[in-house]
């Protein structure tokens, strides 16, 4: 059976009200793909649906609204639904000691819960199809630690972890699962964790003050703040690749820092490659 996915084929995207989600939804579109682009805010749905888009309310931290906004979906494709990409995200930043239990938690809701709660409603849909594509948006950060990310890097292993499980899991089902791991992205990604920050991190109470005030600045800065910073078209571009290929890759790389850090962490001991990934990290600064 050719299993590519190819217009008109369904596709569900989360986390579509800017950036990555918001580029991805839009191209795949005019690709003529029937795209169903979710987001949290009932202003931003509306803005998709004046841009031509078919779009519905989900918040992926709560589970009604998960599942009542793949209900909605389902209406519109016809109680099928060949692909899911797993897009909403958002990073709390911080050092770990300073992560509370609530920050940690609000992190997971949205990141792993959420994200992995929906994809469990849409496997047996796949599986009834015969066919179907799960690509989950992971990072760099999900297979390479950098300093005073530790919530996000966390949520994204956690990711990894699904994803390679599910994999083996539903192969039977003739299902694929595909990870994207983009490494910086220009995207409101910045603004929207800086906004984080300042909700959970007390940083004058920390001994990573002087840390902080660097990453401050970065999340402050506009435009790119790290070398190799590529558009969301990188991630759109692997996105339509795996939908297209009959057999997609199980990992896609995206930026080159991402390409670099696979092969370091594959060859480097681990006390080398973690002097590597402070550099890297520049103490908050990139």
């Amino acid at each position: 059976m050719n299993t590519s996915l190819k217009p008109p084929s369904s596709i569900l995207i989360t986390g579509c009200s800017s950036g990555i989600g918001r580029h991805c939804a839009i191209h795949l579109h005019q690709l003529g793909y029937q795209v169903i682009a979710s987001a949290r805010k009932a202003e931003d749905v509306e803005q998709l649906r004046k841009e031509g888009l078919s779009c519905v309310q989900m918040d992926i931290s709560d589970s009604h609204s998960v599942r009542q906004g793949l209900e909605e979906a389902l209406q519109l494709t016809g109680g099928k639904l060949d692909a899911l990409f797993n897009n909403a995200a958002f990073g709390v930043p911080g050092a770990v000691e300073d992560l509370s239990r609530e920050a940690m938690r609000f992190q997971f809701e949205t990141n792993v819960f959420g994200t992995q709660e929906l994809t469990n409603l849409v496997i047996p849909i796949m599986r009834r199809q015969g066919y179907g594509k799960v690509l989950y948006n992971s990072s760099i950060l999900g297979f390479a630690a950098m300093q005073y990310r530790g919530a996000y890097n966390a949520s994204k292993f956690a990711i990894e972890g699904f994803a390679d499980t599910l994999r083996l899991e539903v192969k039977k089902d003739n299902i694929q699962v595909v990870l994207i791991e983009p490494g910086p992205i220009i995207s409101q990604f910045r603004s929207n964790a800086f906004a984080q920050f300042k909700r959970w991190i007390r940083p004058e109470n920390s001994d990573h003050h002087a840390q902080y005030q660097a990453m401050i600045n970065r999340l402050e800065t506009v435009g790119p703040s790290a070398p190799f910073t590529l558009g969301p078209e990188a991630v759109t571009a692997a996105v339509v690749d795996a939908l297209q290929k009959k057999r997609a890759a199980i990992r896609y790389p995206v930026t080159v820092p991402t390409r670099i850090f696979a092969v370091l962490k594959r060859i480097l001991p681990t006390r080398l490659l973690d002097r590597v990934l402070i550099k890297a990290g520049g103490d908050g600064k990139r």
